[in-house]
């Protein structure tokens, strides 16, 4: 580990349903209030699915100035807002980087996917010069990084993954990856989803994938609890700026948490079922602490993917036992879904700045919600309260449709 240079995370911006930027995240949490409605975006009643949890009065000229605000799809209009949210809580000035230097990677399931829906419909009703010419820079999955490097004028390491529900996580790996390795000094990593359109929405429903819990939304994403049925889309994004520790000190940053390792697995197995015996999604923290040279007995808290799943669930809680034995239930985990619903890519890299204040700001958010835990998930999900407390290390973790298994793991700023 020597060799390697130290990273740290200096600003958390994020455009959430519980709130926008790194303190309206926080005070969201401490609220402990589900932000999932019955859907007003689209006419929800074909589905079994009604709910989602939906960004309320996201205005993006707020953020951006109307000509750029205009040419962005929702996708990157999200994306590109919390890399700005980020910049401004890490006080970085980028007129004084080396902009060579300082990239983006970003991670998204669906990318632009739901406004391609949008336009369709403008293509069958009014015919091929009514769509916006905008279309083909918007729905790839690659507007959210490019259009962060456009607009901020870096021109360093430049990604977007689609790993499913992993993909924040993963961007957030890489980022650090990449300035751990010396391949950069500055990262903007994170994710962004916006899939709250029909089709895109519908066809997690015909999966039968999500929550019907139509009568009562507000509780109707419930990680590890016996009645869970299913998980509650939703939309935002979230971006850490992490950097190189020396530099960062050197010029005062404001220094959330420090980013020790990453990994990720795939299961192998199914596109939509975790692995039953949860032995990759072990392998992939296991991994990730040894990427971070930290033991398992030294981590105090995990914010878990939690996804509210009947499957998932269990699956995870199986894999924490497996990597932690005994120590396990002395651990601290959160899943943290209940708040904001499940934005898919975005959800990982949400849950990353989640990790990284608890850490800051020395109070872990509680599982909302769990009301009966499942007796296979019997760890302590802090669902009686969140505690004043300090952790020292903790893990973020996620997984994806397709198998995908990652871990980001960091510590308290020291």
């Amino acid at each position: 580990m020597s060799a390697f240079r130290r990273v740290v995370v200096t600003g958390i911006g994020c455009v959430t349903p519980i709130g926008t930027g790194a303190d309206g995240l926080w005070e969201g949490l401490r609220a402990r209030r589900s932000a999932v409605r019955a859907i007003t975006r689209f006419d929800p009643t074909p589905f079994r699915s009604r709910m989602a949890a939906e960004i309320p009065e996201f205005r993006p000229q707020d953020f951006l100035d109307a000509k750029r605000a205009k040419r962005y799809d929702r996708y990157s209009q999200l994306a590109v807002v919390a890399a700005g949210l980020a910049i401004e809580s890490a006080e970085l000035d980028l007129a004084a980087e080396d902009r060579e230097r300082v990239g983006a990677i970003m991670g998204s399931a669906l990318g632009g996917v739901a406004y391609a829906e949008e336009q369709v419909g403008v293509y069958f009703q009014e015919g091929l010069r009514a769509v916006n010419p905008m279309l083909a820079l918007s729905v790839f999955g690659g507007a959210a990084s490019c259009n962060i490097a456009i607009e901020f004028g870096v021109s360093g390491p430049n990604s977007t993954n689609a790993m499913s529900c992993a993909s924040g996580t993963i961007a957030v790996g890489d980022a650090f990856h990449a300035i751990r390795d010396g391949r950069a000094d500055v990262m903007l990593a994170g994710g962004a989803e916006a899939p709250l359109a029909p089709l895109c929405f519908g066809a997690f429903s015909v999966i039968r994938a999500m929550s019907q819990r139509n009568d009562d939304p507000a509780r109707a994403s419930r990680p590890f609890d016996a009645s869970r049925d299913g998980f509650v889309m939703g939309e935002g994004a979230a971006a850490l700026v992490l950097e190189e520790r020396s530099r960062a000190l050197a010029r005062g940053a404001p220094v959330l948490a420090e980013v020790l390792g990453a990994a990720m697995t795939n299961d192998a197995y199914h596109m939509t079922a975790p692995r039953p015996d949860g032995r990759q999604a072990a392998r992939c923290v296991r991994l990730a602490l040894q990427d971070a040279g930290v033991k398992p007995h030294e981590v105090d808290y995990v914010n878990a993917h939690g996804s509210s799943t009947p499957l998932n669930d269990k699956t995870e809680t199986l894999a924490f036992k497996q990597v932690f034995g005994e120590h396990a239930y002395r651990l601290a985990v959160s899943g943290t879904k209940g708040y904001y619903g499940h934005p898919l890519g975005a959800s990982g890299a949400i849950e990353a700045a989640v990790t990284a204040l608890a850490l800051a700001r020395e109070w872990l958010p509680p599982t909302i919600n769990l009301e009966r835990p499942d007796p296979e998930c019997d760890l302590d999900y802090l669902c009686n309260g969140a505690e004043a407390r300090t952790a020292e290390v903790a893990v973020s973790n996620s997984f994806g449709f397709g198998g995908i298994n990652a871990a980001v793991v960091m510590k308290r700023a020291d």
